[in-house]
């Protein structure tokens, strides 16, 4: 693997509640395997993308993904970070 990709997760990351969230980072490390990458992910707390700072951090990652979870706790900062990634034509994904 001589590539790495990085991928902001959208979401409150809590897999008590919500299982499917640890599977959101195998699924990630399944995918860059059978792609021969390698993958950094970062889970991105909803209310931290409602701060004037919100472009920097989104804008550290080649793609974002909007982890499945909602209600999120805050769902401005999840809608503010997937009109980032709109506006800014960055890769983006949602289940």
């Amino acid at each position: 693997m001589n590539r790495q990709i990085t991928v902001g997760i959208i979401g409150d990351y809590d897999p008590k509640v919500f299982p499917s969230h640890a599977q959101t980072d195998e699924a990630l490390d399944y995918a860059a395997g059978a792609l021969s990458v390698a993958v950094k992910s970062t889970w991105l707390p909803t209310p931290s993308l409602t701060e004037p700072s919100r472009a920097e951090t989104l804008g550290r990652f080649d793609g974002l993904w909007c982890a499945p979870g909602s209600p999120y706790q805050s769902m401005d900062g999840a809608l503010r970070a997937i009109r980032f990634a709109r506006e800014m034509g960055r890769p983006f994904f949602a289940t």
